[in-house]
């Protein structure tokens, strides 16, 4: 083949993706001077990557197929503004073999590897058997051709339980299931089969030897088009839940300098055995004591950038020049590992409701600047709308320092700093996570978060003195604001009320609980709020985000968001939501009971699970949804009869929509 087709200079780049990483990819392209080209979907419209950009084209509906999976319209989109080359990200069509030879029939240079490439490595069962002729250790397994059910089942029982259900085109975990008992197998098969269709239209699954107690290694790797193949250092993403990663490291804690050396002269033979050029990950799992090869991504990865941070190399530079057709600028041996690196992924997700995808306006959005060893790779901005159509991914923020724990201290510091409004998010739960004992001593493996779940999503403990008067400031520093643009406006002074009162009472509630009272006494001489028995002096000083609160002559950092009624909190002891009952009444108590059988947000039936008129326990599963990406199923509220049912496989149905009936037993 005429490598000029494959890699030459190009000057305009299309970024075939959405969210952080087209944002990534549109940074380092307009700092070498490229020309970049967005893509975006009609609910992507005023998304920050199509701002970035210096043009964008619309795909299509909101629906992924109908849009970012489309490769006819992205070649067109490629067409109509001289866009040369195309940088596909990674998810979407990032290691469809597909789109590449679309990409090069169409003249464009494809930033990545080959089809061929990808066909021989994309696939984890053709890999597996590629590894095993190049000599790369295995996990034991069945990655065979054969998919019908008696052929799982037997390679099941013959591999031994626990086992490892995993689609053969999958990735971020989807398709995967641990089956620990023959039982459990062929209800697993058909889950992870259903899901992988949904995910990569391909339902091909390979079984393999579940490891007890495993951890996730794995070794970036790049190759250019004149035979060179280097490796940059591991990284390790053990922390994981439903097999997506959560937080991720490099180097990896569990390795020594030997260890580290084999592991990566494995990943270059495993890259090698298909001549790979491109950026790519090879991934192993460890039992602790040996690491076998469980497949490659033919892609970058969503947790580049620790490596970036402990090599000083710019991956997307790379991955440019590489398609440039230029050799990579370093050898082997002058790649240096320099200090350590920890990355946190922050998901719009509910951790206390099992995480439940966010969905909705960001009415607050404010991270930590990016100094002192901070990264952050954001994808929205205050203002963006979170949509139910794609991954629930808003920002990845990372924190590079001489040492691992100095690392995880300045990454939950970043954290800690953090306020993101409007929707929920999983950052509170980031920050319990990597801040637990067994985090920071590298106890933990891929079960470690499961195990540790109810602790992680504890929740904020019950505000205190600090936090009741931080509300009472919020409230009284929020209508100062209000009132300065008024003309001698009395409550420009602190402390005036009309009639000459001087007391005003607040009341708060957390959720559903007891109200809390504070007094506020003003006039003459300090203003001092009152909470039961005890008189507190304070005094306020405002700042961008908040004020900090001095009192009984002890100063704190609140921050502080007000949206009518209800307050959020963030001070030294934790992230607090309260509720201002409304001083002159009015207030409403929410009706919807838990007991409705609802849609939680807009999504997909991709099955039905019990039969209309079925005695049902409570608890017993009635229905799956597809919701961004992940699966979610609907159980009975309590033991009953189910009545009716009011959707089918395939229904799309919108958040709130009642799906079935449940009528209780009265027991």
């Amino acid at each position: 083949m005429d490598r000029s087709k494959l890699y030459r200079r190009f000057r305009t780049l299309l970024i075939a993706n959405r969210g952080e990483i087209a944002c990534r990819v549109i940074r380092t392209a307009r700092a070498m001077g490229l020309r970049t080209v967005a893509v975006y979907s009609e609910a992507d419209r005023d998304a920050m990557h199509v701002a970035l950009a210096d043009e964008a084209v619309l795909l299509g509906p909101a629906r992924a197929r109908d849009s970012y999976l489309n490769v006819e319209r992205l070649i067109e989109a490629a067409r109509k503004t001289g866009a040369e080359a195309v940088h596909p990200g990674y998810g979407f069509l990032s290691e469809n073999a597909e789109f590449a030879q679309a990409c090069l029939d169409a003249g464009l240079v494809f930033v990545g590897p080959t089809a061929e490439m990808m066909t021989a490595m994309g696939s984890k069962s053709g890999s597996k058997a590629l590894m095993e002729k190049a000599g790369v250790p295995l996990v034991p397994g069945y990655h065979g051709e054969a998919q019908d059910d008696a052929t799982l089942s037997k390679a099941a029982d013959k591999i031994g339980f626990p086992i490892l259900v995993k689609a053969s085109a999958g990735g971020g975990g989807r398709g995967m299931r641990i089956v620990r008992s023959a039982a459990e197998l062929a209800p697993a098969i058909v889950s992870a089969k259903r899901e992988a269709k949904a995910a990569f239209g391909d339902d091909r699954m390979l079984i393999e030897k579940y490891v007890d107690n495993p951890r996730h290694i794995e070794v970036q790797i790049i190759g250019d088009s004149h035979g060179n193949l280097l490796s940059l250092f591991e990284r390790e993403c053990t922390l994981q839940r439903r097999h997506q990663k959560v937080i991720e490291e490099a180097p990896s804690p569990t390795l020594n300098a030997a260890q580290r050396e084999t592991v990566c002269a494995a990943a270059r033979k495993a890259a090698g055995a298909v001549n790979y050029v491109g950026a790519g990950t090879i991934e192993f799992v460890s039992d602790g004591k040996d690491v076998f090869f469980i497949e490659m991504n033919t892609r970058l990865q969503v947790e580049h950038p620790v490596t970036e941070l402990i090599t000083g190399i710019d991956l997307v530079e790379w991955q440019l020049r590489v398609a440039f057709g230029e050799a990579l600028p370093l050898k082997q041996d002058e790649i240096k590992l320099n200090g350590h690196a920890v990355e946190a992924r922050v998901y719009a997700e509910n951790p206390t409701k099992n995480f439940m995808p966010s969905v909705g306006k960001i009415s607050t959005w404010r991270l930590p600047a990016e100094t002192g060893g901070l990264r952050i790779d954001a994808g929205y901005r205050e203002g963006d709308t979170v949509s139910p159509y794609y991954d629930a991914m808003l920002a990845k923020m990372i924190a590079w320092a001489p040492t691992r724990d100095v690392a995880i201290d300045r990454l939950n510091r970043g954290l800690e700093d953090s306020d993101v409004r409007g929707i929920v998010t999983n950052i509170p739960f980031l920050s319990a996570l990597i801040t637990h004992p067994k985090v920071r001593a590298n106890a933990i493996d891929t079960g470690f978060i499961e195990r540790e779940l109810a602790a992680l999503t504890s929740g904020a403990p019950a505000p205190g003195e600090l936090e009741l008067c931080a509300a009472v400031a919020a409230i009284v520093n929020d209508e100062r604001q209000v009132a300065q643009g008024e003309a001698k406006s009395p409550w420009q002074t602190f402390g005036w009320m009309p009639l000459g009162r001087r007391q005003r009472s607040f009341a708060f509630r957390v959720g559903h609980g007891p109200e809390l009272k504070v007094t506020l006494n003003y006039g003459s001489g300090p203003s001092t709020l009152v909470i039961g028995e005890r008189e507190l002096a304070f005094t306020v000083a405002r700042k961008d985000g908040g004020f900090d609160l001095t009192l009984d002559g002890v100063k704190s950092s609140v921050a502080a968001v007000i949206d009518g009624h209800e307050l959020y909190l963030r001070t030294r002891n934790g992230r607090f939501d309260l509720h201002w009952v409304d001083p002159f009444g009015g207030e409403t108590e929410e009706q919807a009971g838990a007991d409705k059988i609802a849609a939680p947000l807009p999504g997909t039936v991709v099955a039905v699970l019990a039969e209309e008129g079925a005695k049902l326990e409570k608890g017993a599963p009635i229905l799956t949804l597809e919701v961004m990406k992940m699966e979610q199923t609907l159980r009975a509220p309590y033991a009953g009869v189910l009545k009716s049912i009011k959707c089918k496989v395939g229904d799309i149905v919108q958040e709130g929509v009642e799906l079935a009936v449940v009528e209780a037993s009265g027991e």
